[in-house]
């Protein structure tokens, strides 16, 4: 690669102090490589929001500098947001591992967003622009074909490790080891790592627990079984499908994503018995210890399989006594309260529940634990160091790691969504912020959802609704009739007469005063409605519900 001495830029656009969303951006001189475009779903107050995705807009304003999009593996949190970052920036190639590339085909589909120009990627792939050289590394974590990113650049080498864990006994591949550590002999310039379980302390558990765990239990228990797990956990879902393939069960698939993965770990060999996957009528013909149900609803999910089963919900499945029905997953930060709710539910229908604990190994995180973020950093031996994919007390404890790991604490960058560092002349810098904002997918809406609309839904939730119809002569300048008022959310109006008549006469009052004016605009007269109507129903009422005049012409 030839001398350059002009500067090499990373930038985060998602990532950074939270679990999700991730986007990281190299560019050199004419060249923009990307790494990952994923979403973050959203918190609970982000009400009717669907996703929440990266501002694209630094990558709009340096288009045409943009070679490829690379991604590291499968998840959501890494290619969710492929659809909508095709709907605003061009991106000429996109490099994905075998089942990303899958998965990526399928969620283009189900948007309808025509795109062609998907390359699969492996260990051997070499990929090679003027100023970037691209190489991969595999690593393990749970899903299958899962890379680690090194890009060779005119001011060093880039490490970007997606996600991973260290397992000596996986149910896959093992990570490439060696060639890791030959890339941090031949010396790394910056390493950005994963942070997610940077607060776990020692070494994760092997997936391979797992296995003998979910294998004693399906074999003892002889009624049906009902199994929930994380449908993107691909692994899990194979050696469920073989477990019960030991042990005489037949499986019956519940919850769409479910569905997309078993049909993709078939057409990619990693379920090969395709006939011990049958439908629900089929089931019903044999004896409950030949079924095992799978389902989504591992978070508790209120639309999940597993939620409407443990209320009674689903059209197919009514629990029986003797179900057993088994948790392989932990609960994610922020969804205890809705797992623990579908627990309850469970136990109040008289089944047996079994969960992960430390007594049951049922559940093995893909991500690495504290000890393995230390493995790796004493693998790469980076010279410089910058934490990604975490909230910002996962990047802090990563960056102790990486100090106590000998990387100097002045090379060590934590960084926000938009922040930059640049490599020059054999150091790294900060360098300059660009846009990163949170941008709010709600349906097919991409952007439109603002801090406004999020505060008036959360009044709606709150406080309700109050819609007041007025009927005015354009001529005569005169209301007609009173004032129509109905309300969603608020008061119910068949049980709140009187004060609707208070409503109704303040309303007739408003616009009266405001008609005898000759000057008086419709739009003035909304606004007059909702200034005065606000303060009077909070003293009547003590809330605060959206006002929504609706005024229409009517002439006699």
């Amino acid at each position: 690669m030839k001398n350059d001495r002009r500067a090499t830029s990373v930038v985060a656009l998602g990532g950074l102090g939270e679990v999700g969303k991730n986007m990281y951006v190299i560019s050199h001189n004419d060249e923009i490589i990307i790494i990952d475009a994923g979403v973050m779903f959203p918190e609970s107050e982000l009400l009717g929001v669907d996703y929440v995705i990266q501002d694209v807009t630094y990558l709009k304003q340096n288009e045409k500098k943009i070679k490829a999009l690379i991604i590291t593996h499968g998840h959501e949190d890494h290619i969710g947001g492929i659809p909508f970052l095709l709907q605003n920036v061009e991106i000429p190639i996109i490099y994905a591992p075998r089942v990303a590339a899958d998965l990526i085909r399928k969620k283009l589909e189900d948007r309808s967003v025509g795109y062609n120009n998907i390359e699969v990627y492996d260990e051997k792939t070499f990929i090679k622009y003027k100023h970037f050289q691209i190489e991969f590394v595999a690593t393990t974590h749970s899903i299958p074909d899962s890379f680690a990113i090194v890009v060779h650049t005119p001011n060093g080498i880039i490490f970007e490790t997606g996600d991973y864990k260290f397992d000596l006994t996986p149910i896959g591949p093992m990570a490439n080891l060696h060639k890791m550590a030959d890339l941090g002999k031949k010396g790394v310039k910056l390493l950005l790592g994963e942070s997610t379980n940077a607060l776990s302390e020692g070494f994760s558990k092997s997936e391979s627990l797992v296995d003998e765990a979910l294998d004693d239990i399906v074999s003892k228990h002889h009624s049906r079984l009902i199994i929930a797990t994380f449908a993107s956990n691909i692994y899990r879902v194979k050696h469920i499908v073989e477990t019960c393939r030991k042990n005489g069960r037949k499986i019956v698939v519940f919850g769409r994503s479910m569905e997309t993965s078993i049909e993709l770990a078939m057409n990619n060999g990693l379920i090969e018995d395709k006939s011990i996957i049958i439908d629900y009528n089929h089931a019903k013909n044999l004896k409950k210890n030949e079924v095992c149900i799978l389902c989504t609803g591992s978070q508790g999910e209120p639309l999940a399989a597993l939620s409407r089963i443990a209320n009674g919900t689903h059209k197919q499945i009514t629990l029986m006594p003797d179900d057993l029905v088994v948790f392989s997953s932990n609960p994610i930060p922020g969804n205890a309260a809705s797992v623990n709710k579908v627990i309850n539910q469970l136990y109040l229908k008289g089944v047996r529940v079994f969960t992960n604990s430390e007594f049951s190994d049922i559940h093995a995180s893909g991500h690495a634990n504290a000890e393995e973020l230390k493995l790796m950093l004493r693998l790469i031996k980076p010279e410089y160091f910058m934490p990604i994919h975490g909230e910002y007390r996962m990047l802090k404890k990563h960056s102790d790691m990486a100090i106590a790991c000998d990387v100097n604490p002045n090379n060590i960058f934590i960084c926000e969504n938009g922040d930059s560092v640049e490599l020059i002349d054999g150091i790294v810098k900060r360098g300059p912020r660009v846009q990163a904002a949170d941008v709010y997918v709600d349906g097919s809406r991409i952007g439109d959802i603002g801090s406004v609309i999020i505060k008036d839904r959360k009044l709606m939730s709150k406080d309700g609704i109050l819609v007041t119809i007025l009927n005015i002569n354009p001529t005569t300048h005169e209301l007609l009739i009173k004032p129509n008022i109905t309300t969603r959310g608020f008061v119910l109006v068949n049980e709140n007469a009187e004060l609707i008549n208070k409503i109704e006469r303040k309303v007739s009052e408003i616009v009266n005063n405001s008609l005898s004016s000759n000057a008086y605009s419709y739009t003035d007269l909304r606004n007059q409605i909702i200034l005065e109507l606000h303060p009077f129903i909070n003293e009547l009422t003590g809330r605060h519900p959206i006002i929504l005049p609706v005024i229409m012409e009517v002439k006699k």
